[in-house]
């Protein structure tokens, strides 16, 4: 069997194309969480589930249960499910015996039977473990998205759930939530509880419903700096300095690290235009605009020292090389910095 991505193995379960094993994990809880719904919806009718459903927790179990659940013959129904969550914390989990048991099972699976793992975290992929289940079953990475890859992913699930959503709208749910994608999937759900059929999602609206200030946040804050303008840009640092719990620094450093690095690709990029300069920096091209903006108001050199002076402030944050510094002081002298 090939190794699926997550959207190919969703697309597989929902069509009830069932696996007899399945061997998720990653970085990634969205995917995870996601799988193993769509594998409980589909694998068992609702009418047999408390038969031939069993669904358990790593911490609470061990390998010798979970094969003697997975052995048995389903009550009157063609199809059982044995689904364990928090599989990474299985007992025995680490002893090559035990797990040699499972890996029997798994040369061998039943028709009649799908076993799904769900491992929270990177599994090992050097054992033979998994090697067994992606021969005979599914094997699923569910991955970290990367950032660039966020604004378009934003957007098709918006439309999949039959809503249009502004690019503004996109990239403050991006700016401000990062690649929390259970978090996003969550915010924009709940936005849509108070929305029509037919009303898009504007910035506005995210503003109203998440709780992202309008004026106040980093993605103004970054575009007050392309503008240097001064009194804007303090003024925010001032407010995101003062609400550190809302707007963590850490996270600021990184945005605004993020957007300054690809006006650094601009400036060494030959070939200015929107099309080639939203292929290299992997962006939309609504955005490049900003990127080539701020390329032609801060030179290559002054780039330079803003991604230096941004590396301080983190080094500052951690304690390395400052001493004690709040963060506001430390945010502060970064917008200094980096105006001037």
């Amino acid at each position: 069997m090939p190794i699926f991505t997550p959207e190919q193995a969703l697309k597989d379960i929902r069509q009830k194309k069932l696996q007899p094993l399945y061997f998720i994990h990653g970085d990634e809880p969205y995917y995870i969480e996601l799988l193993a719904d769509a594998i409980e919806k589909v694998t068992v009718p609702e009418a047999e589930k408390g038969f031939n459903q069993f669904v358990l927790f790593g911490k609470e179990t061990d390998i010798g249960t979970i094969l003697n659940y997975a052995r048995r013959f389903p009550f009157m129904a063609e199809r059982q499910l044995v689904l364990v969550k928090e599989a990474q914390q299985i007992s025995g989990f680490d002893s090559k015996d035990k797990t040699a048991f499972l890996e029997d099972y798994a040369s061998r699976p039943p028709a009649s039977t799908v076993l799904v793992l769900c491992f929270q975290g990177n599994f090992d992929m050097r054992k033979s473990l998994p090697k067994v289940f992606e021969k005979n079953g599914a094997m699923i990475q569910s991955k970290k998205m990367y950032d660039n890859k966020l604004p378009d992913w934003v957007g098709e699930y918006a439309r999949s759930l039959g809503t249009k959503i502004s690019i503004k709208a996109i990239q403050m749910l991006v700016e401000n939530i990062g690649n929390d994608l259970k978090r996003i999937t969550s915010e924009i759900d709940k936005i849509l509880l108070n929305l029509t059929a037919s009303e898009e999602i504007t910035a506005a609206i995210v503003e109203k419903y998440v709780g992202i200030s309008k004026e106040y946040n980093v993605f103004e804050l970054q575009k007050a700096l392309t503008q240097r303008d001064i009194l804007k840009a303090n003024r925010i640092a001032n407010y995101l300095a003062a609400n550190t719990k809302e707007n963590p620094l850490p996270q600021v450093l990184i945005i605004l690290y993020n957007f300054f690095s690809k006006v650094l690709v601009v400036h060494g990029t030959q070939d200015k235009s929107e099309g080639n300069l939203a292929s290299v920096l992997g962006v939309n091209p609504f955005f490049v605009k900003d990127y080539l903006s701020t390329a032609r108001q801060y030179s290559l050199g002054h780039v330079v020292n803003v991604i230096k002076a941004i590396r301080r402030a983190d080094n500052a944050s951690k304690g390395i090389e400052a001493g004690s510094v709040d963060e506001e002081a430390i945010l502060k002298e970064l917008i200094f910095r980096i105006l001037h």
